[in-house]
């Protein structure tokens, strides 16, 4: 793991012969006006939020130089965040409709709060939503499984489930990553989080039995490549092993391999894995293949389209589809200091942790 200088905005995003810098811009006003007064930012005006879309949603915001309103929801979720470190799963209208927590989600908050430090060099805005990290971080690594697959929810009893998901813990994996980078830029030192990192990659990267078969969705497939779990030749054999039975040229990425169902977030977030592995080529061909499905009217991006009869299902668009092709234009043109953010993630496993009973130590003192 290295840490980032900060080189702050480069320039207006913009991906030549692809997407103009007026309709990178025209995007970040679709998501500008879902956004609440509070901050918060649900799929799309009415609907629910999740803590996970809302911070990729910020992401956006960021890319785009809306720092401001990109701060405000990462606000949000600092005032928002329940005291042991989580946030609800679904949340509508500042209502609670399903109080238990996904680990994952829950996570998240350290990628977005680094990305943001990445693309500004607002270091007052680390120390600031650092104590919500910290709690959102020891809150995940709590639910744990021996094994060091990560439970994917803890329900509202404080159960953990029982079974992990691939795509959950690829991820968590990377926000750990970018929560480690955070305690180190303000001088503090986390090792029960480095060994939390430590076995949670070993699983990853060794034990794929640990997780539920989820391998007809694309996410379980790219994942880990995008968040750093797999590098390398692995991560060119993964991907090489998996395109024809997720991607359909012209179009994108479907959701899963046994439905035509190409969608907009998934196609975006394989741009990101396919730049993070220098395959810059294919990720330019898959980010101009997903324009099919943006709404120039809007600056919004179709969820979906069924390719056989080439209708758009289901009839929305939201803000984090929105944020993630902002992300995944600017990683392909490294227009701002965050577009290495998956470029450079990438668990090193090579901290040692001496004991249980130190272990033990460092997580009742932080």
């Amino acid at each position: 793991m290295v840490v980032q200088r900060p080189v702050g905005r480069l320039g207006a995003l913009a991906v030549p012969n692809v997407l103009t810098a007026g309709q990178c811009a025209a995007t970040a006003q679709f998501i500008l006006r879902q956004q609440r007064s509070n901050g918060s930012i649900p799929w799309y005006d009415g609907s629910h939020l999740d803590p996970w879309d809302h911070v990729e949603a910020a992401m956006g915001l960021t890319v785009a130089g809306h720092w401001s309103a990109a701060w405000r929801a990462l606000e949000w979720s600092a005032s928002t965040q329940r005291r042991d470190g989580s946030w609800p799963m679904v949340v509508r209208d500042d209502e609670v409709e399903d109080a238990g927590a996904d680990t994952n989600q829950c996570a998240y908050i350290a990628v977005g709060v680094w990305h943001y430090y990445l693309v500004t060099g607002r270091t007052d805005g680390l120390a600031r939503l650092w104590p919500t990290v910290e709690a959102a971080i020891n809150f995940v690594i709590r639910a744990q499984h021996p094994g060091g697959e990560l439970g994917w929810a803890v329900g509202a009893d404080g159960g953990v489930a029982d079974f992990a998901l691939l795509t959950g813990s690829a991820s968590a994996l990377q926000s750990l990553e970018c929560a480690c980078l955070i305690a180190a830029t303000l001088g503090h030192d986390r090792p029960r989080w480095r060994w939390a990192g430590n076995r949670l990659a070993a699983a990853l990267r060794e034990r794929p039995q640990s997780f539920a078969d989820r391998s007809r969705f694309s996410m379980d497939w790219y994942y880990p490549v995008l968040a750093g779990a797999v590098r390398g030749r692995a991560a060119t054999d993964r991907i090489e092993k998996g395109w024809d039975d997720y991607v359909r040229s012209g179009h994108g990425a479907q959701c899963v391999n046994d439905q035509p169902w190409v969608t907009s977030a998934e196609s975006a977030e394989l741009v990101a894995a396919l730049d993070a592995m220098g395959d810059t080529d294919r990720a330019l061909m898959v980010l101009a293949d997903l324009q099919t499905l943006r709404d120039e009217e809007t600056g919004g991006y179709w969820t979906g389209r069924n390719l056989p009869d080439m209708v758009l299902w289901p009839r929305e668009q939201t803000s984090w589809t929105a944020a993630a092709v902002l992300l995944a234009a600017d990683a392909v043109t490294q227009t701002t200091a965050g577009s290495a953010l998956w470029r450079d993630a990438g668990w090193p496993g090579d901290e040692s942790v001496e004991s249980a009973t130190s272990l033990a130590r460092d997580e009742a003192v932080g």
